[in-house]
């Protein structure tokens, strides 16, 4: 039995009323927990995304190279490219699940579809990452100090984040079930 097979039946519950679209045969838990795994899916190529829009501009590893040589093994962040690019995709991918989580438990309307929905949350979780990580991380966690057109940067980097992350987030969290229905591709009117 899957995990996510698990989390189906730990959280179903056949009292509880039907939700319309993808949630209908799911129960929230497992509704998030999914959406949890496309949330990993998602953090992976935000930040590739994230990563190849920021390397060629910035020209320096992402600042989880000075933490690793800071708080891990030592020496200078440039002598740790690998590790470097590792924790960042770490961080990437678990802020992906994070959110893939929180957006499938996120009640809305039905007149908003998931994928406006993913754009916009995903932009407002991406520079809610960008505020956390310039206040904490930098200038708190590795006394770092970006000049304004560096700082600048890394927002647009996390911009670039959550704009990637929320459209592939809102794009496969909550399919439709009938699309001739859904989307009148069989109506006869003209």
């Amino acid at each position: 039995m899957s995990v996510f097979d698990r989390l189906q039946q730990f959280g179903s519950d056949s009292s509880a009323p039907k939700r319309s679209g993808a949630v209908t045969d799911k129960s929230r838990l497992a509704h998030a927990g999914g959406a949890a795994v496309r949330g990993l899916q998602a953090g992976f190529v935000a930040t590739l995304i994230m990563t190849a829009f920021r390397l060629p501009i910035l020209r320096s590893l992402p600042p989880s190279a000075n933490f690793w040589a800071q708080y891990v093994s030592g020496g200078d962040p440039d002598d740790h490219p690998i590790a470097g690019i590792a924790l960042h995709l770490l961080y990437g991918v678990q802020a992906g699940a994070v959110f893939g989580a929180l957006f499938a438990l996120q009640d809305a309307e039905e007149s908003i579809e998931p994928e406006q929905r993913g754009l916009v949350w995903g932009t407002v979780f991406g520079m809610a990452l960008s505020a956390f990580g310039s206040q904490i991380m930098l200038k708190e966690l590795l006394d770092i100090r970006l000049d304004t057109d560096e700082l600048a940067l890394f927002h647009a980097g996390h911009f670039v984040y959550g704009l990637a992350l929320g459209a592939w987030v809102g794009s496969r969290t909550e399919g439709v079930q009938d699309p001739d229905r859904e989307y009148g591709y069989n109506d006869d009117d003209p």
